[in-house]
């Protein structure tokens, strides 16, 4: 382990031979050892310690050679520092008080209000559906009942088509409950639509099929681009809009309760 001379200064610790001194800063054995790793072995504590002294000198080196090199503006950090760790504090703060005491809960109301009132920021960047998609191999057998299945609602049809494409289908995506990009479903058929409105417009269903593979699309509901989103598709954005708001309102409020405490009781004075 190297050992750097130069002046001693007030970090010296007497009672403790230092590992390692850069100019006038010294490493003592007591700093690593909070932070050695647990059920280390001798062997791996030794290499930790080694490699912890090195990194330390290197460090060093390098914020001396910084502050000869840069000019007074560029070394006088103090207050940058003191100004990041002022706002480190604070919003750590702020995050545990909003944990403890931030209402989280937004009502289906609450939603559906701002929804009506902002409705027009809720506008669709590209066309969206509920669908099913299905992908079999053409080995699949009955192949026939899947194409009456896949177009019907009723529960047995439904039901015997799931069990179906558990057993055999490559993919089997069941869109109904939720909205999804229609370039996505597109993605992977090996069809070009050309003209996304017209398709969603007048047609449900589509199937096609490549040498390996048949492929099953059916359309049960779609919202064009340019329209107004569903509020099923915009709920989880608005919920977090809510949600944000919320907090901002906290901090806010907190900030002035703090200050106006702090008037009340004359902790500061502004000259």
């Amino acid at each position: 382990m190297l050992l750097f001379s130069g002046a001693c200064d007030s970090t010296i610790q007497p009672d403790e031979e230092p590992l390692a001194q850069v100019h006038n800063k010294y490493l003592y054995l007591s700093e690593i050892q909070t932070i050695l790793p647990d059920n280390a072995t001798a062997s791996d504590s030794t290499k930790f310690v080694n490699n912890y002294i090195n990194t330390w000198v290197r460090k060093q080196l390098l914020v001396k050679q910084a502050e000869n090199i840069l000019d007074e503006d560029s070394r006088n950090i103090s207050r940058q520092v003191e100004d990041y760790r002022n706002s480190l504090l604070i919003y750590k703060y702020q995050q545990k008080l909003i944990q403890q005491k931030l209402d989280t809960v937004v009502t289906q109301k609450e939603i559906e209000s701002y929804y009506n009132e902002y409705r027009s920021n809720f506008i669709l960047p590209y066309n969206i559906v509920k669908a099913l998609y299905i992908k079999l191999p053409k080995s699949s057998p009955d192949v026939d009942k899947v194409k009456q299945w896949y177009k019907s609602d009723e529960p047995e049809a439904q039901s015997r088509l799931q069990d179906y494409c558990y057993q055999y289908a490559v993919k089997y995506d069941h869109f109904s409950d939720e909205w999804i990009n229609f370039k996505q479903v597109l993605s992977q058929i090996p069809t070009e639509v050309n003209d996304e409105d017209r398709f969603l417009r007048f047609r449900k269903y589509l199937e096609t099929e490549d040498s390996l593979f048949y492929y099953y699309l059916r359309i049960k509901d779609y919202h064009l681009q340019g329209k107004e989103q569903p509020l099923s598709y915009a709920e989880s954005r608005i919920r977090s809009i809510i949600l944000n708001k919320r907090k901002f309102n906290f901090i806010e409020e907190l900030e002035n309760e703090i200050y106006n405490k702090a008037l009340n009781r004359n902790e500061f004075v502004i000259y």
